[in-house]
């Protein structure tokens, strides 16, 4: 059976979600993710705390322990208790400074106190205060009076009974797996504003595997909640033996993004600092103020958001960015595809979503920017996804892959091909109106794109697939004129002969046909006679 890999078959996460979820009651969503999302981050911090001061209590009791501390030793007591409460010993192992007034202990004890919100905020005010890299991103609004303070208690009462930052939580990226969840859960809910904040799990995944960013500078300039970032580390863990650099993770890869939306970009910030990726995360307008002009990136990963009309593209008629061509301001796809390019290193590689219509348009110059884009010699790959997988709109996406030199000596030479790889086909349902791809299916598309680019740790071989995936020469797109739609490329699929002759399939087809309509007029005749009992008959 096949893995779908879309968190709900973690258990735990969907349990708790449905409890947190009883609680919201007529909040909205958008707003009630803040409230939930902001105490599990909490309840995060004040459990990685609690287990270290515990460590810290009984360590001055070991002899073994360099924090022993002898038992004659004068001022023994006054000595203990400053070393449980210097933050100096938290800080130097990564782990939050919580005061006393901000620890869960405090805030369960008040949980069922109309101030308890009060509580919250202050709390919440103080770890800020203390911790700077936390300046700016808890949200502290749990004391305004439209937030219904008893269910507040009783979400608090729900959080303190499941560990989320001790050791062994950490080690299983507990809170990592339900903050995730949670957010997909909030996207759903939200539906269109869904996609402000969050990309599928699986998009995501398919773009880190198929880029594969082992070490070096990542860049997001439009980052959302960070998912990008989250699963390029989580793919480092999971290849740590396998790429040549021994079984460290940390310190490979450096994190840049910028998100415009401030309560989003609070969100990136947490949901970075639970997996402890320190991130340089800046807020503001990505096209007006680049918070990162200087960077070039080695990978570039982005959901931006699709056929922008309200970016006030007048304003920068004349940047630098727009080597291929100035982007209308009516939509910003390629305003986003050009600064992605704008900030790849010598050999950089970006992958990014964008909505079919990047593809194939030629409304207001698009098509003569793609056209300069593809003579570049800059595209590598094309990917053509199923329709549903977004939260935020059901219009079929498609992934570009972009490389700034096709010849640098990691993979074989490209130049002058293109990957079309068509995936529309693939992808189960996980609900009524959402599809994911599942972990086999990604794979399939990745070895497909390593294999056809020559990464050296590739085992397979690439082929031409008909309906699937196809190398295709930039002469070939030339005839197209310049159209990047894989459908184009990769041909139809083989449809295996049955043996059966046209006269004799289509002997049996109307017999069935003739047989069901036989079966429809009785159906008929069935429900005249009923309707005739009650009345309602001719």
């Amino acid at each position: 059976m096949a893995n779908t890999n879309n968190g709900a078959n973690l258990g735990f996460e969907a349990k708790l979600w449905a409890a947190a979820d009883a609680l919201r009651n007529n909040m909205d969503a958008a707003e009630y993710k803040h409230v939930v999302l902001g105490l599990l981050f909490f309840k995060y911090i004040s459990d990685a705390f609690e287990e270290y001061h515990a460590y810290l209590a009984s360590a001055v009791e070991d002899a073994a322990n360099e924090y022993f501390l002898r038992h004659n030793l004068p001022n023994r007591s006054e000595a203990i208790a400053k070393l449980l409460e210097d933050p100096d010993e938290y800080r130097a192992v990564n782990i939050f400074w919580v005061p006393k007034e901000a620890r869960w202990s405090h805030l369960k004890a008040h949980a069922k106190q109309a101030t308890i919100g009060k509580f919250v905020d202050d709390a919440m005010a103080v770890i800020e205060r203390d911790n700077p890299s936390l300046k700016g991103v808890l949200p502290r609004d749990f004391g305004r009076p439209g937030l219904d303070k008893q269910r507040l208690g009783q979400l608090i009462d729900l959080v303190s009974n499941i560990s989320l930052g001790d050791k062994e939580s950490r080690s299983k990226d507990i809170l990592g797996r339900v903050y995730e969840y949670f957010l997909s859960e909030f996207a759903s809910a939200e539906g269109k504003k869904g996609g402000q904040f969050y990309t599928p799990r699986c998009v995501v995944q398919l773009l880190v595997e198929m880029l594969a960013p082992y070490k070096g500078r990542v860049y997001d300039p439009c980052c959302g909640s960070g998912g990008m970032f989250v699963q390029s580390a989580k793919f480092i863990e999971a290849h740590a033996n396998g790429n040549g650099n021994g079984s460290k993770v940390k310190g490979r890869i450096s994190v840049y993004g910028q998100e415009s939306n401030y309560t989003t970009w609070r969100l990136c910030k947490m949901n970075l600092a639970i997996r402890g990726i320190d991130g340089q995360i800046a807020h503001g307008d990505t096209f007006h103020n680049d918070r990162h002009p200087d960077i070039k990136a080695d990978y570039v990963l982005a959901n931006p958001p699709f056929n922008d009309s309200d970016w006030r593209g007048e304003l920068l008629e004349k940047d630098k960015r727009w080597k291929y061509g100035v982007p209308p301001t009516s939509n910003a796809n390629f305003a986003w595809v050009q600064h992605f390019i704008s900030h790849l290193a010598p050999t950089g590689l970006a992958g990014f979503v964008l909505a079919n219509g990047s593809m194939s348009s030629t409304q207001s110059g698009e098509g003569e920017i793609r056209k300069n884009i593809i003579e570049a010699d800059l595209v590598d790959c094309m990917v053509a996804l199923p329709g549903q997988l977004f939260y935020s709109t059901q219009i079929p996406v498609c992934l570009w892959f972009i490389a700034r030199d096709k010849k640098n000596g990691r993979f074989r030479d490209r130049r002058g091909e293109v990957l079309f790889i068509d995936a529309r086909k693939l992808g189960v349902m996980i609900d009524r109106v959402h599809r994911e791809l599942t972990d086999d299916e990604m794979r399939k598309i990745a070895d497909t794109y390593h294999a056809w680019r020559g990464d050296k740790d590739c085992k397979q071989k690439y082929k031409d697939v008909l309906g699937f995936c196809k190398r295709a020469a930039l002469k070939d797109i030339r005839k197209h004129d310049y159209v990047l739609t894989p459908g184009r490329y990769v041909g139809a699929e083989q449809v295996e002969d049955d043996g059966e002759s046209f006269k004799e399939k289509m002997a049996h087809l109307t017999a069935r046909l003739r047989d069901q309509m036989e079966q429809a007029a009785k159906l008929d005749a069935a429900i005249c006679a009923n309707l005739k009992e009650i009345g309602y008959g001719n």
